[in-house]
């Protein structure tokens, strides 16, 4: 009933706002602005909202670009490049593993096709049920029930055992000639979950067998449920083995992570993620950490031990209600905007649609909007203009854009050029408060070089190659 209700109204990108799409003309943008009414963040909001260090460098996915995306290799060399935060988006296997892991469908990131086709791993699945608990017969009929609606390649119908089994890195190799690395293949790389996120964050890589294989041991079922789009499972505990990251030089960067749509995830994913975060050390509602605790020592990057350790994200209206009822606004929290004709999408990209959408953030406990940019390679519809960076921050919020790929685009949001003129001294560059980036290199060298990335940061250029070539790829 909540989602057809929304989906109704944001029809025209309105909520709350008493006009019809007819009225959204505008004659001056540069004026109008400050006409549309704006929500406010409250004080309280505002303390959640501030946790978060400026200009933080969000490396998204680790990287698309260097490496094999959501992936040991991406994240290690994202924490080892200088990022403020590690990026991903979360989904969950059969059996309850939350995943670090974008597309919902694993023929693009892995080799699926060639190790499970388009049908039920039938005898794997067979023998998983039994480890986990039941006899021979029962695992017979599971395996059987669960073919009956059996979908190939989405993630939410392979248990995580399964999913270990593909290989996450040699795609990469074969898409991406010019920064391909054998070892990417050679060292297996696995679809992430949220646990090796934050472990990776925390100066960990994951622990392998004389093999190079994860080593991991697998709970039986205790009776706990989880119902998703493959239907009711048991919930099975992993125990993953992580070793301390010889290559690590010390930057403890937070994590940024995205609730996609609520359909492709289990009911009540929400408070799965809270308990998941509350158990992994990382929910400052129950586990705060000490206000005086700073962004940076000593050049290296420390969001990782602080209040803005995590922050959470999505694109969905759904979703937004949905986590601020479970974390009350108390995580910072990210609303991304993109333009399109989806039920959640924004349609009019004028001041007064602008605002509805900031006003739903308001409303909904968001502290950040994260709107797309323009620009090669992704061409983007343009949500970032300055004007638009005016309104985030008249709400009281702060501006989280994505995804940075060039150094123009660097140029034209902090206002060296195109960007950079200030009309009536009303929008001042740079037109962010932080930014999400395939490279992150890039990204740190700019405001290095032009002066917005300072002490007690560091201030010593990165190089992505020599990076990679430390840890081992």
């Amino acid at each position: 009933m909540i989602k057809k209700f929304f989906h109704a109204v944001m029809a025209c990108g309105l909520i709350a706002l008493v006009m019809s799409c007819e009225d959204q003309k505008f004659n001056n943008i540069n004026v109008d602005v400050d006409k549309v009414e704006l929500d406010h963040l409250t004080p309280d909001m505002i303390k959640v909202r501030d946790y978060v260090p400026e200009y933080a460098v969000v490396a998204h996915r680790g990287s698309t670009f260097w490496t094999p995306e959501e992936t040991e290799a991406a994240y290690r060399w994202a924490r080892e490049i200088g990022a403020d935060y590690l990026e991903c988006d979360m989904q969950v296997s059969k059996d309850g593993v939350v995943l670090a892991l974008h597309d919902d469908n694993l023929k693009r990131t892995t080799n699926i096709e060639n190790v499970f086709g388009e049908t039920i791993p039938y005898e794997i699945r067979k023998a998983y049920y039994q480890k986990i608990g039941y006899s021979a017969e029962e695992a017979d009929a599971l395996v059987k029930e669960d073919a009956k609606n059996f979908v190939p390649n989405l993630p939410a119908y392979y248990t995580y055992e399964e999913l270990m089994m593909l290989d996450a890195g040699t795609w990469f190799n074969e898409t991406s000639i010019e920064q391909a690395r054998p070892s990417f293949a050679s060292q297996h790389q696995y679809i992430s979950t949220l646990e090796d996120l934050v472990a990776y964050s925390k100066g960990k890589m994951l622990e392998r067998d004389a093999q190079g294989k994860r080593v991991f041991t697998m709970g039986q079922k205790t009776g706990e449920k989880i119902k998703s789009l493959s239907g009711t499972a048991d919930v099975i505990k992993y125990t993953f083995g992580y070793v301390d990251d010889p290559k690590d030089t010390g930057n403890r960067p937070g994590i940024y992570i995205e609730f996609k749509e609520p359909w492709l995830n289990p009911t009540g994913f929400e408070e799965i993620v809270y308990k998941e975060l509350d158990r992994l050390g990382m929910n400052i509602i129950t586990q705060p950490e000490p206000e005086s605790n700073p962004f940076y020592v000593n050049g290296k990057v420390n969001t990782g031990n602080t209040n803005g350790k995590v922050i959470l994200q999505t694109f969905s209206l759904e979703s937004l209600v949905r986590v601020a009822e479970h974390f009350e606004g108390k995580v910072p929290m990210c609303f991304l905007l993109w333009k399109g004709t989806g039920a959640t999408d924004i349609t009019y990209d004028d001041p007064l649609g602008y605002a509805s959408f900031i006003n739903l953030g308001v409303k909904y406990k968001a502290h950040f909007i994260g709107p797309c940019i323009a620009g090669a390679p992704n061409n983007y519809p343009e949500l970032n203009q300055p004007w638009q960076d005016y309104l985030i921050h008249k709400a009281g919020m702060k501006n989280h854009p994505y995804t940075f790929d060039t150094y123009d685009q660097m140029a034209k949001y902090f206002g060296q050029y195109n960007f950079g003129v200030e009309i009536d001294g009303k929008y001042k560059a740079p037109y962010l408060d932080a930014l999400f980036t395939n490279h992150s290199d890039m990204s740190i060298n700019y405001m290095i070089t032009q002066g917005w990335r300072k002490s007690p940061a560091s201030e010593t250029l990165v190089d992505a190659k020599v990076v990679l070539e430390r840890l081992g790829y």
